[in-house]
């Protein structure tokens, strides 16, 4: 396997995204000019946007091992934050309720953004692969702008149901998952200048180019290969 300079940074930086995005802005309805969204939008798409530069740069493989490294990470962070919201409070403390307010997150928000992120970020990896491989290397804007419409769609058609049926209106959540799903996919095609700089810039860093001619695209193949000593 050939050593990476700027996987590791990649990967940190999208289990950040990912887990500041979900705990901090998913919870929160916004709305501007009439448009209903959760502040989570703001985030949320800087990880489909490095799945992207992942699948793109280092293959597929490598995608697989930092989604299951996101995913555990959230899972992680979903336990943690159960287990000290059940630890009895002092009596005396008095941010009792504002700590439980802002930081509780129900069993079905948890549960939506665990599946959802997991569904999306592979079907966005595989689709991204796929079309590098039939495009020939061609054609980034489309591969980027496709996958991301693939994976966009099952993250917020797995999500919004799980998370707020019932819990929400049906009017006003199928108006948030509607109007997220837009601007996500806006805010990948707004971005690819940025993504374009990125990825030609790290292949050149890198010296790397992939593309998965044999990759096994089972999400759960080969997680934990043999590294040299």
């Amino acid at each position: 396997m050939k050593t990476t300079r700027f996987l590791l940074p990649i990967t940190t930086i999208l289990i950040t995204v990912l887990i500041a995005s979900n705990f901090v802005g998913a919870g929160k309805v916004c709305e501007i000019a009439g448009v209903p969204f959760d502040a989570g939008l703001f985030f949320f798409p800087i990880s489909y946007l490095l799945g992207d530069v992942m699948t793109e740069v280092y293959g597929y493989s490598q995608s697989r091992r930092v989604i299951w490294m996101a995913f555990g990470s959230l899972f992680l962070m979903t336990a943690m934050t159960a287990l000290v919201l059940a630890l009895p409070p002092h009596p005396e403390w008095p941010h009792r309720e504002a700590y439980q307010a802002v930081f509780s997150v129900s069993p079905r928000i948890a549960l939506g953004s665990l599946l959802g992120f997991w569904f999306g970020e592979f079907t966005n990896s595989f689709v991204m692969s796929k079309m590098k491989i039939l495009t020939q290397g061609r054609h980034l804007w489309a591969r980027m702008i496709g996958s991301t419409l693939v994976g966009e769609f099952f993250d917020s058609a797995i999500f919004y149901p799980i998370a707020f049926l019932g819990v929400w209106n049906t009017e006003l959540l199928v108006k948030v998952a509607v109007s997220n799903y837009a601007l996500k996919v806006a805010w990948e095609v707004i971005a690819t200048p940025l993504t374009y700089a990125i990825i030609g810039w790290l292949k050149r860093a890198e010296a790397m180019d992939a593309f998965d001619q044999d990759v096994n695209y089972n999400p759960f193949a080969n997680l934990f290969p043999r590294m040299k000593s």
